[in-house]
């Protein structure tokens, strides 16, 4: 659990400095050059997320997973292998997958009705292969339960990165197609301090022929893979599919607004992220309990955490929404429906994880592909009639169903439950500061003078009230491990 915590404190720390980095970048480009401009930027950013797990083949979590159990049996031959075999298959699919969208980008730029876009599908080609090296040696450095490297290049160095090179190309009058240029430069420089940091884990193990468990490990990645993609595309099937039927404006107010949202759950992918190796090792070992309490601690971690978050985007949408770009506040109502479907993903914590790093690849795939199908049919449905509002109703409905299934399913399936998550307690909290939020969203005749005092006032009383409850035995070992690394550090 220590371990579990220290792991946590540094990825939080990283998905705050990332998170607030991304926003950044939509900031820019939202007040520099418009929505419409954050519009192109999101659909490209959406195809190159989406290509990227294409070409992981499943692999980020299989090399988490595979190289965590190999480890714990010391068996050093197989850790190599696992590495050596995710990495070849990785490349090898992101080069020739970069290669057809590349010569594919005139028919994408038709298929949207914007020739403009040909350039940036080109760059994100560029992109693809650094991003996808990127995303699997990460997750094999993960695999010796740290999250040292996947917080650092990640989570911290990759979007700080693309903040500063928006900025500058900005700066230099670049417009759109400077931001755009910004991904592929990170990329590269994120896949080459992956490199490095993958290859000093690799020396710290014996040498040892390469042993490769292909149809073991392909099985579980494959599996893995058509889950992931499902998942991934629950989240950008809004996008994509809006970008079709609507302006770039309208894309762009709804990239703002799902941004913003993606603060309140920022704590949820560190955390997360830290949790898949512990589960993958404590299932390996037969340790049921452990699991249920390391989910429990987890979902603990992710609801505290989020609950003010989601206090202010409930109490002040629109102000929230300004800072962005977005003055007109078009987008508020499609902030609170992706709130609600992100507050029960909150709830329901790393369910979904669960499944995957305990063996049950299979059924968590079939719970994504249908949900994306449900995702995509209410997209098709309600976009046509609600626009951005329809995008944002179908994707809540859609993971609010997925979540509440997983759950059902970790429970009858694996037999485990979920620990003291302290869901109720901490929703009573919530109340309590939505209270202190209320009393002060218009003290003042400048917006930003109220989303400053919501925010203070939401933090403050949510913070002093949760003190005065107390904290679970777990959270204390949390803190205490955030001390121990601050006082390293130092």
């Amino acid at each position: 659990m220590a371990r579990m915590a220290r792991g946590g404190g540094l990825n939080l720390v990283g998905a705050v400095l990332g998170q607030a980095a991304l926003l950044g970048v939509i900031t820019l480009i939202g007040n520099v050059l418009g929505s419409a401009a954050v519009g192109r930027y999101s659909v490209l950013y959406a195809i190159l997320t989406l290509l990227s797990l294409l070409s992981l083949a499943g692999f980020r979590a299989g090399l988490t997973r595979f190289v965590a159990m190999f480890l714990a049996d010391e068996d050093a031959a197989r850790v190599r292998g696992t590495v050596r075999l995710g990495l070849g298959v990785t490349i090898a699919a992101s080069v020739v997958i970069g290669g057809v969208l590349a010569a594919l980008a005139p028919s994408v730029a038709q298929f949207y009705g914007n020739p403009d876009l040909v350039s940036g599908i080109r760059w994100i080609a560029v992109a693809l292969p650094a991003a996808s090296f990127s995303d699997a040696a990460l997750s094999a450095t993960q695999g010796w339960r740290s999250q040292r490297e996947f917080a650092l290049i990640g989570r911290i160095l990759d979007p700080l990165l693309q903040l500063i090179l928006t900025a500058a190309f900005l700066l230099l009058g670049w417009g759109v197609d400077g931001a755009i240029l910004a991904i592929p430069l990170s990329a590269w420089t994120t896949a080459t301090m992956a490199a490095i940091a993958l290859g000093r884990r690799m020396r710290s193990i014996p040498r040892a022929s390469p042993v490769y468990e292909a149809r073991r490990i392909f099985s579980f990645s494959f599996v893995s893979w058509g889950s992931a993609l499902a998942q991934t595309g629950l989240v950008w099937a809004g996008t994509l599919i809006l970008a079709a039927h609507a302006s770039e404006e309208q894309v762009g107010i709804f990239t703002m607004a799902a941004r913003i949202v993606s603060l309140a759950v920022y704590v949820m992918t560190p955390i997360i992220n830290t949790f898949s190796p512990h589960v993958a090792h404590l299932h390996h070992i037969g340790d049921r309990a452990g699991v249920s309490t390391a989910y429990g601690s987890a979902t603990r971690w992710i609801v505290q955490l989020s609950a003010p978050a989601f206090v202010v985007l409930l109490l002040v949408p629109g102000l929230l929404l300004r800072v962005l770009g977005d003055d007109k506040g078009a987008g508020a109502a499609v902030v609170v429906i992706l709130a609600l479907g992100q507050m029960v993903s909150a709830a329901a914590g790393p369910c979904g994880v669960v499944l995957n790093m305990s063996g049950k690849v299979a059924l968590s795939l079939i719970d994504n592909v249908v949900v994306l199908v449900l995702n995509v049919i209410l997209n098709l449905l309600l976009i046509p009639k609600w626009g951005i509002g329809g995008a944002a109703t179908a994707w809540s409905a859609a993971l609010i169903l997925g979540n509440l299934a997983k759950v059902a399913q970790v429970h009858a399936v694996l037999h485990v439950t979920a620990r003291r998550p302290a869901i109720l307690r901490t929703a009573l909290l919530a109340c309590v500061s939505a209270v202190g939020g209320w009393a002060v969203r218009e003290v003042s005749t400048l917006w930003w003078v109220n989303l400053m005092l919501v925010v203070l006032v939401v933090g403050a009383v949510y913070t002093a009230t949760l003190a005065r409850f107390g904290l679970d035995r777990d959270d204390v070992v949390f803190l205490r491990s955030l001390r121990r690394r601050r006082r390293n550090v130092g």
